[in-house]
């Protein structure tokens, strides 16, 4: 697994804890980032850098660069019905080498509501809100665009990520309300560290090039989720109300989540990538992102 050179568009939560991977390995990870702080950082860590802005696409160029497996992880702008940064980046770098994979990260959201039922890869896409209506066209244009290049493309679609940083415990401390249990959607999540080494094993497995869903295969419901993590937290479990009263307080996006119910299936996951899971109960994610988050910094 050493020595192949790996790109990463997109440099955040998910981006940072693969380039650490690749960089473990003995492989040459290049970070595209748009802010001079955040490109600054990743040299510290050792890569190579290529500042770039996917809003503009003429500061795009990777001349010199040839990955080998390249992941793309930047979001979708916050409106429209495409990716238009997908679309630039994607056109910047035709005439480059093609890379022998690309992994992109889409949502779960592409299947829509599917009634609390089981979902699998075959479940037809159904997207129904903008942000997954987005992904799903960025879905589209990678495959097509990896087809044209016999490129393997990997999709993975994945559900809500959480880990240190990435709990709720602002909006636990303010005891704002969720959904009564016996109404609340089911839901799915994936532990940060579990979907970066999700990510590497979709890079680097030789036959891995398909769509896969991605989760800890445990779905429970948005509220359990809240609660559990109060829990976990050593909080009050937050006041509960009923789905009526929720659309009339929540906020449009939340209840765009709470108007979709579904159970990813990730067994194609577990086998085809050969993933063994670090987190596959909620209470052990929660307590490790808890143990990380109050450990002094430069120690997890």
């Amino acid at each position: 697994m050493a020595n192949n050179e790996t790109m990463i568009v997109g440099c955040g939560y998910v981006g940072r804890r693969v380039a650490a991977l690749e960089h473990a390995q003995g492989n040459t990870v290049i970070c595209l980032s748009r802010t001079e702080h955040t490109c600054n950082g990743l040299r510290n860590l050792g890569y190579r850098v290529v500042a770039a802005d996917l809003d503009v696409p003429a500061s795009i160029d990777i001349q010199g660069s040839s990955p080998d497996i390249l992941y793309y992880f930047a979001p979708p702008p916050n409106s429209g019905t495409t990716d238009p940064r997908l679309g630039a980046f994607l056109e910047r770098i035709a005439s480059q080498r093609a890379p022998e994979r690309l992994v992109y990260i889409s949502t779960s959201g592409v299947y829509g509501n599917c009634d609390g039922n089981w979902v699998d890869e075959s479940h037809p896409a159904n997207p129904q809100s903008d942000r997954a209506v987005r992904r799903w066209s960025a879905e589209q244009n990678v495959q097509a665009w990896c087809a044209e290049r016999g490129v393997r493309a990997v999709i993975l679609r994945v559900p809500g990520i959480y880990g240190p940083g990435r709990l709720p415990v602002d909006r636990l401390r303010q005891g704002l309300p969720v959904v009564r249990r016996e109404q609340s959607p089911f839901s799915n999540r994936i532990h940060v560290d579990d979907l970066a080494a999700i990510c590497v094993a979709a890079g680097h497995v030789p036959s891995a090039c398909d769509v896969y869903n991605v989760s800890d295969g445990q779905p429970t419901t948005m509220t359990d989720y809240f609660l559990k993590a109060a829990d976990a937290l050593d909080l009050p479990h937050p006041p509960e109300i009923s789905m009526a009263e929720a659309r009339e307080r929540f906020s449009p996006a939340m209840l765009s989540f709470l108007e979709e119910s579904r159970r990813l299936d990730n067994r194609k996951m577990l086998v085809e990538l050969g993933i063994q899971l670090r987190y596959g109960e909620l209470e052990r994610g929660l307590t490790a992102s808890i143990r990380a988050d109050a450990a002094p910094r430069g120690t997890t």
